[in-house]
């Protein structure tokens, strides 16, 4: 709520009014489409990523990933990210574990690819984004590398992860630390795609894919509010938006919508009340067209969101029985 106060503080309805009734509607409609085709590649990336587990067909995947996105922006706590593996993995016969591994995959590589935008961005948007943002994209930078270090690491030696999660709960009971081994070995499998460089720089194509589409649904609605973003713009726009939906708020409301206005009025000469109407268009071409279809899809697959507040996990046994 304080993130939308800041927001909505210093608005003028009547300026607010003017540059709704002002958008260009064709450009609105495109951005809709690029919205959707982002989760077309969102199940392809996820598909090579769990190839090394087993066939995955198309379907399931473009389900379950519309369906956990869904939960994630009506749902608190990220649930979406917990349930669209699993969804999958029971649809598919599949590990949890080793499925929830790619989903831990898919964000070190979508770090990755937004940071390699913002690094091609910066000699080409005439801007001096100052300091303190150079700073935080070194910082980020370096935190994405050291991940996929990390996960280079445990996908080479699986076996080496179950070993040392046996030594630091030797001291658990028994059960539970037999469980957690388990599980950990699972997981280190579910980072396959790390030990394949061929799959791995499939993976990260498809992510430089993923975001490109992104920024391209960022520049349409921009444009359609007649704000004068470079395309390569929307690459520094992408990393403020990336920080302002981590806010835990349902859809990522006030947190998106302040980071896009703060971005597009800083380096791009918007007026507050310009970028104001472009994010509340932004975040609702963002997040509406995906949440009607998961809510589509969880209604013709018999789920419903409070359902799938208390679904019981799934063991390993059933995923494969």
């Amino acid at each position: 709520m304080f993130l939308l106060w800041l927001f909505v503080r210093n608005l003028n309805v009547a300026e607010l009014r003017r540059a709704f009734a002002s958008a260009h509607l064709g450009l609105l409609a495109v951005a809709v489409l690029t919205t959707l085709q982002t989760y077309f590649i969102r199940a392809w990336r996820w598909q090579a990523l769990l190839s090394p587990l087993g066939t995955v067909r198309f379907g399931p995947a473009f389900r379950t990933t519309v369906i956990g996105f869904t939960a994630t922006f009506l749902l608190p706590a990220r649930v979406g990210e917990v349930l669209r593996p699993y969804l999958l993995a029971r649809q598919e016969r599949l590990s949890v574990s080793a499925t929830f591994a790619t989903i831990i995959l898919e964000r070190a590589l979508d770090l990755t690819a937004v940071l390699l935008l913002f690094a091609t961005a910066l000699p080409l948007l005439g801007v001096d984004v100052g300091s303190q943002t150079r700073l935080a994209g070194l910082i980020a930078a370096g935190t994405a590398v050291a991940g996929l270090v990390a996960m280079f690491v445990f996908a080479g030696h699986p076996e080496k992860v179950g070993l040392w999660v046996d030594w630091f709960s030797r001291w658990l009971p028994t059960r539970a630390a037999v469980a957690i081994g388990a599980f950990a070995r699972k997981f280190a499998e579910g980072l396959a795609a790390m030990r394949d460089p061929k799959l791995l720089i499939v993976s990260l194509a498809w992510s430089l894919a993923l975001w490109i589409s992104i920024c391209l649904g960022i520049w349409l609605v921009s444009a359609a509010f007649g704000l004068s973003v470079p395309f390569t713009g929307t690459f520094l726009i992408v990393m403020y938006l990336v920080v302002g939906v981590a806010v835990p708020t349902p859809g990522g409301a006030g947190g998106f919508h302040l980071a896009y206005q703060i971005a597009v009025t800083t380096y791009f000469g918007a007026t507050v009340d310009g970028a104001a109407a472009a994010a509340i268009v932004l975040h609702l071409v963002s997040f509406v067209p995906v949440a009607v279809m998961g809510v589509v899809f969880m209604w013709q697959d018999g789920l419903t969101l409070g359902g799938l507040r208390h679904m019981q996990p799934v063991t390993e046994e059933e995923t494969r029985s």
